[in-house]
């Protein structure tokens, strides 16, 4: 579009905004195509749309500006109208700019049919005409539990058969097994009366809305005049049934017995989307559970999202609210709608619950995400890790060292590498300390790590990104004196450091060493303390392989031939070296042949021999 196009149509738009009325409405964007690309509501029509033709907008504003080819609106009588018809207008034409609702799940609902004897059962679709569907549920093991017990309750049928009034009066139907089971009461061929099978699916109608407590008491009320006319045995019947909802509501999440009914709202997001938590309480206990993603598509505030999210979940779920719980304030242009913001008690309680929702989706979501591409975890961690210690790049290649020795003895070192946070293990080395006489941890250590990089400089391989020490500020301060000052070379130490349980308790960075501010149960500390656990039991396994061949070597093992066969075979024929030392010449050369007996005989005695049999 050129300068002479763009100033038409400039002011063409201007034109609309000054006609427009200063009234509530919905007002709709069209691009070059026709489409509208975005759907909006506004208490003043002509202040709200003028708004976005200043000329300090932000860049996605500026964006969907840039795109605007016309202007429609609908003139309304309130601000509740226009929310509900903004609301309309976003789910029928899913404009690009505006935020969507992102749920690709097929939840199941309870469907309650319109028959003279209903049927309820489960279901993804709601097709079925004049049928009441309850619903939908997130969490399906809720949605069979509550089938399940209005089937104890009530034995309603299950059978598919378009049963009417008639048919059962003209004996059409026939017993079934469910009945024979005790399943169904039989009201196909008049065991069960129309009017007793739909008063007890107008008590199933008040389960399925969540008024549990209500239809406990109006059994214990019916139990109680039974009881008082001596009609035990149907007392009793009801009694079963009275049980069978205290069990139910126990397994349920009863959150109060002080609150009523109550919507609770939680919000959690970020630069390009939010998560949302709504629970629908009632009677003091949670029937709707339901979290949800939202697209954000123009840099909208929590408040916006809130607000569309409430709109979205009353038409989803045909709730009509009276009290909400939220986060925070917010204007909600909705008639007979009370909006609290506890700071503590039950509702607070509700509230924190809501955002537990909310975090707990999140990290499934990262997880399922990570699960398919294994990747995305190991750079996620890379990243919260360079972060952390605020490195230049990424540290790919982590190297980890630690000694170990008893009082001195057989003094050894072990190094593991990790590559893009996993192990490399065909890049462990170990190390036997050569130039330290005694228990000394520090020179110990800087022995390996002389010996390791002062090699990697002459074979040219390329260096870690990060070394990490198992120890506090002296490893650390042992390492840079030879990386550093030594080496020359600029690799980040960081050190792992334990408190006085043996437990990794803090990560150190920097020389000085300051403490990184990671918490103990994040998914990063818990990561590099198995990257400590790791190289720790590396070098003591090998400083126990080390220590267990010095304390089983004997002189067999110094004469050069003798494997660990003849050392067996020898072992298991004399019982010990000792007795394989007493043994004679032709002994040794009746066993292991004329050759090697003469070898080992010689070896044991340090003395040469004439190794012909001459008898």
């Amino acid at each position: 579009m050129n300068k002479e196009e763009r100033k038409r149509l400039d002011l063409r738009l201007k034109n609309i905004i000054n006609n427009m009325p200063e009234g509530p409405g919905s007002y709709q964007y069209y691009d070059e195509r026709g489409n509208i690309i975005y759907v909006g509501k506004a208490k003043n029509l002509k202040r709200r749309v003028s708004s976005y033709f200043v000329k300090e907008q932000n860049r996605k504003t500026q964006l969907l500006v840039d795109k605007i080819r016309d202007i429609k609106y609908i003139n309304v009588a309130t601000e509740q109208d226009a929310l509900l018809l903004e609301n309309s207008l976003i789910k029928r034409f899913q404009p690009h700019y505006n935020i969507l609702l992102k749920d690709d799940k097929s939840y199941p609902y309870i469907c309650l049919t319109k028959e003279d004897y209903p049927r309820i059962f489960s279901t993804r679709n709601k097709t079925a005409r004049g049928a009441e569907y309850f619903g939908p549920y997130s969490h399906t093991a809720t949605m069979y539990n509550l089938l399940e017990l209005i089937r104890n309750l009530y034995k309603i049928r299950n059978c598919r058969a378009v049963m009417t009034e008639e048919g059962v009066r003209q004996g059409k139907y026939k017993l079934c097994l469910s009945y024979h089971i005790k399943k169904c009461m039989g009201c196909c061929v008049g065991r069960q009366t129309k009017e007793e099978y739909q008063q007890n699916i107008a008590e199933c109608r008040l389960l399925l809305k969540g008024h549990t407590r209500e239809v406990k008491e109006k059994l214990r009320e019916k139990m109680m005049m039974l009881a008082e006319q001596q009609r035990f045995e149907e007392a009793q019947e009801l009694k079963v049934r009275y049980d069978l909802l205290n069990q139910f509501q126990a397994k349920s999440e009863v959150v109060s017995n002080t609150i009523g009914n109550l919507d609770v709202f939680n919000i959690l997001s970020d630069e390009r989307r939010a998560i949302v938590n709504y629970l629908h309480i009632v009677d003091g206990a949670t029937t709707i559970a339901y979290t949800f993603e939202i697209n954000k598509k123009m840099e909208e505030t929590d408040e916006e999202l809130l607000r569309y999210a409430i709109v979205e979940m009353g038409q989803k779920f045909g709730v009509a609210f009276r009290e909400i719980v939220l986060p925070f304030e917010i204007d909600i242009p909705l008639d007979e709608i009370s909006v609290t913001v506890p700071q503590k008690g039950d509702k607070k309680t509700l509230l924190d619950l809501s955002m537990r929702n909310v975090q707990q989706y999140k990290v499934d979501k990262l997880k399922r995400a990570e699960y398919l591409n294994p990747e995305q975890r190991q750079t996620r961690l890379m990243t919260e890790l360079r972060d952390a210690l605020h490195l230049r790049k990424l540290p790919v290649t982590i190297e980890l060292f630690d000694n170990s020795n008893l009082q001195g003895q057989d003094a050894v070192a072990g190094c593991v590498v990790y590559k893009k946070m996993r192990p490399s293990k065909q890049d462990y080395r170990k190390y036997v300390i050569k130039t330290v006489d005694g228990p000394d941890d520090y020179a110990s250590m800087q022995e390996v790590v002389r010996r390791r990089y002062s090699r990697f400089i002459e074979e040219n391989t390329p260096l870690p990104d990060l070394i990490i020490t198992d120890g506090g500020r002296g490893q650390m301060e042992c390492v840079r004196k030879v990386v550093e000052d030594e080496l020359h070379l600029q690799i980040p130490i960081a050190g792992l450091a334990k408190d006085n349980r043996h437990r990794t308790n803090e990560l150190l960075f920097g020389f000085p060493p300051i403490v990184i501010g990671l918490k103990q149960n994040s998914e990063l500390f818990k990561v590099l303390t198995a990257m400590q656990d790791e190289v720790h039991r590396y070098a003591i396994s090998f400083h126990k392989a080390k220590r267990a061949k010095r304390q089983t070597r004997s002189e067999l093992d110094d004469i050069a031939g003798v494997g660990k066969t003849t050392k067996d075979l020898l072992i298991k024929t004399f019982k010990s070296v000792k007795r394989v030392k007493e043994a004679d010449l032709f002994e040794l050369q009746s066993l292991l042949g004329m050759k090697k007996g003469s070898l080992v005989w010689q070896g044991l005695h340090k003395t040469p021999q004439n190794t012909d049999n001459k008898d």
